[in-house]
């Protein structure tokens, strides 16, 4: 796809070459000096089927992130010499991913069809194993374009297969089609981080695992949370206060199941310590659910989440909390090796 030839818009005179990354590839492209970011999306819809809709330019340094609909008042030659980079599906991608949900939809109306009865056998739970087989995510897939897919895929498969996770969905009758995760750079601004998605009430549910840099993966815990409020999207769509109260009761029976089967501690997670900025809060302006990491919004007036869970610590405090825990459990290694256990 990548070509460093360049591609030309046919009947000008070319003046001004722009440096195009996509998906880790370089794309060369020519225009008069005159032409616009609306000359430039135009272009890119008809030499890389990326529909305009779905692009969006992140240049660096300013002005950032460009999105749909692009403006003619943004003259390329501002910004030829900057860094390019388009995130956005091809026609291909989009369509392969609906094909995805469609397979995992028709597997769902299966699952849902007549049951033949049968005689169970002994020592058997048939409710529970229904259940494991019904109420739970019927595919994960990583991103594959970007690094370590497998570590995305076990991350995925750990979420789905929490103890917890899996009592609350059984509880509730939730079953998801699709969980997959999210592109950091397709969903960060200025103002926000968004942690999760929630599409069409648990069509497809996606997740922010890995950090900014691609470096490393967030907190296990905190994107679980994400998933229990992404969960509970899939009965109310607007953050009012039918919503929070159902967020809170998945993650009071997430967290009990985890607690019931012995779930482990935070000092043997692989923990991200967020910048002081990077707070955990709520932004309802995306129909069907979005879990925004990085803005200052509380929850809704009424809503049944408290003040602490409102309110996340500083980085101070995080930090000081994390040196208490190895403190901790030094002088119980220390303990038990002076005890000869």
């Amino acid at each position: 796809m990548a070509s460093d030839a360049g591609n030309s818009v046919p009947g000008v005179e070319d003046d001004i070459s722009l440096t195009i990354s996509h998906h880790g590839k370089r794309e060369v492209f020519t225009f008069p000096d005159n032409a616009t970011i609306a000359d430039l999306a135009a272009h890119m819809e008809e030499v890389l089927q990326i529909p305009t809709t779905n692009q969006k330019l992140l240049v660096s340094p300013k002005p950032g992130l460009l999105k749909s609909p692009f403006s003619n008042d943004i003259l390329l030659s501002t910004i030829a010499t900057r860094k390019i980079t388009l995130l956005g599906s091809t026609t291909a991608e989009i369509s392969a991913l609906n094909a995805q949900v469609n397979t995992a939809k028709t597997q769902l109306d299966r699952r849902r069809g007549p049951v033949k009865a049968a005689t169970p056998a002994r020592n058997r739970d048939w409710k529970t194993l229904h259940d494991r087989t019904t109420y739970t995510f019927l595919q994960i897939k990583p991103l594959p374009y970007l690094p370590n897919p497998e570590r995305s895929t076990a991350f995925l498969e750990r979420l789905r297969d929490d103890p917890g996770i899996r009592a609350s969905m059984a509880k509730h009758k939730f079953t998801v089609p699709l969980l997959t995760e999210m592109n950091p750079a397709e969903h960060t601004t200025h103002e926000s981080r968004t942690l999760g998605l929630n599409r069409n009430a648990g069509e497809v549910i996606e997740l922010r695992l890995r950090t900014d840099a691609y470096d490393g993966y967030r907190d296990y815990r905190t994107i679980r949370k994400t998933l229990c409020h992404e969960l509970a999207h899939n009965v109310h769509g607007p953050h009012d206060r039918n919503f929070w109260e159902l967020c809170k009761q998945i993650e009071r029976e997430v967290d009990a199941a985890d607690w019931k089967s012995g779930g482990r501690s935070v000092g043997d997670e692989e923990v991200y310590v967020p910048d002081e900025e990077d707070v955990v809060a709520d932004h309802g302006g995306w129909t069907g659910g979005e879990f925004v990491l990085g803005t200052n919004a509380a929850a809704p007036a009424g809503s049944s989440g408290d003040a602490t869970q409102a309110q996340p610590m500083s980085r101070r405090d995080i930090l000081a909390k994390a040196a208490e825990e190895r403190m901790k459990r030094d002088r119980e290694q220390r303990d038990s090796h002076g005890n000869g256990s």
